[in-house]
């Protein structure tokens, strides 16, 4: 697999080998001993979620607190969508900055965000699915989270205003000045 070390400490984009030939593909979606040579993450995962959705669709930004907090690797099987990670850690460097990234079923690039950043993603093809690991559970109560119009991140989603869809959720979010 290829690591590729973002501009934000920590978060990596993924590209594991793809082997194909007539019958298809194969690709090893993730082996513990190398992803923590190449990456640092010490952690291992305890939940794998996968979400199904449609063009227009905004996730996010989301994240869990304290002794919650989640790293996450994310990945699409199919589809495509923007991902996006922001460095809510208020003792780093790269503090509010943020990164996005096409992950695709078909560049199988993956996105590793570790704990303390808000994560999100917009969703750019139809019956996209998404799948993600997580290094600790969720829980509710330590559920937080940023409007994805903040105009201090300035994310372009890469959807028109007028077709992004979200969940009541997250149309009651808070602003980046306000959660930091």
């Amino acid at each position: 697999m290829k690591v590729t070390e973002t501009y934000l400490k920590g978060c990596f984009v993924i590209e594991p080998q793809v082997f194909g030939d007539e019958r298809g593909s194969f690709l090893l979606e993730y082996n513990k001993k190398e992803f923590q040579e190449k990456t640092g993450f010490k952690g291992g995962f305890v939940l794998g979620n996968q979400s199904t959705s449609q063009y227009g669709v905004v996730r996010g930004l989301h994240l869990q607190k304290g002794e919650y907090s989640q790293a996450k690797l994310v990945r699409v099987v199919k589809g495509k969508i923007l991902d996006v990670a922001v460095d809510a850690r208020k003792e780093s460097e790269t503090f509010g900055k943020v990164f996005s990234i096409e992950l695709s079923g078909d560049n199988k690039k993956q996105l590793f965000i570790p704990r303390g950043f808000l994560h999100g993603f917009s969703v750019l093809e139809d019956d996209t699915i998404v799948s993600y690991k997580c290094d600790n559970y969720y829980q509710p109560d330590a559920e937080d989270g940023v409007m994805y119009n903040d105009v201090d991140l300035n994310i372009d989603w890469k959807i028109p205003n007028d077709k992004i869809i979200l969940s009541e959720k997250d149309l009651k979010l808070k602003l980046f000045s306000v959660y930091n």
